[in-house]
């Protein structure tokens, strides 16, 4: 079974290494530069205009260029009918308090909130997988 991730990252390097991650591990995915792309295409597989398969994972970094932020995008991921069981892995450079933690986490439904720099590939392959696996199951961890 081919699963579908939906990358948001705006940092030209990750976004690469991310889509190209992809690539690798045989996954297709919709990835986007910012917020406000990503609610867009949202919106439009809401509509019915887009009918990609629905992801599997989202990888969203925290922090986005624009006026809608990575915890903006999953929050309007989870109010969507369509979308809201999508596993959705947080990500970011900056570091968090354990209380700013439990906010994002709680705010996003969260399935994992994860500090950059990313994992080795081999290991960041088998927490994704694990991840949407568990959501696919019916199964939802959140953990910091």
């Amino acid at each position: 079974m081919t699963m579908t991730y939906m990358i948001v990252e705006d940092e030209p390097d990750l976004y690469e290494m991310l889509t190209a991650m992809s690539s690798v591990l045989e996954v297709n995915e919709v990835a986007f530069a910012t917020g406000e792309e990503a609610v867009t295409w949202i919106e439009e597989v809401e509509a019915g205009i887009i009918r990609e398969e629905i992801p599997a994972l989202a990888l969203i970094d925290l922090r986005l260029p624009g006026d809608i932020d990575g915890v903006m995008v999953a929050e309007r991921m989870r109010s969507s009918p369509l979308l809201k069981n999508v596993a959705v892995v947080l990500m970011t450079a900056f570091h968090l308090t354990a209380d700013e933690e439990k906010v994002v986490i709680s705010r996003a439904e969260a399935d994992l909130l994860m500090y950059k720099p990313l994992p080795k590939f081999v290991e960041l392959r088998d927490i994704l997988r694990n991840i949407a696996l568990k959501r696919m199951n019916g199964k939802r961890r959140v953990r910091a």
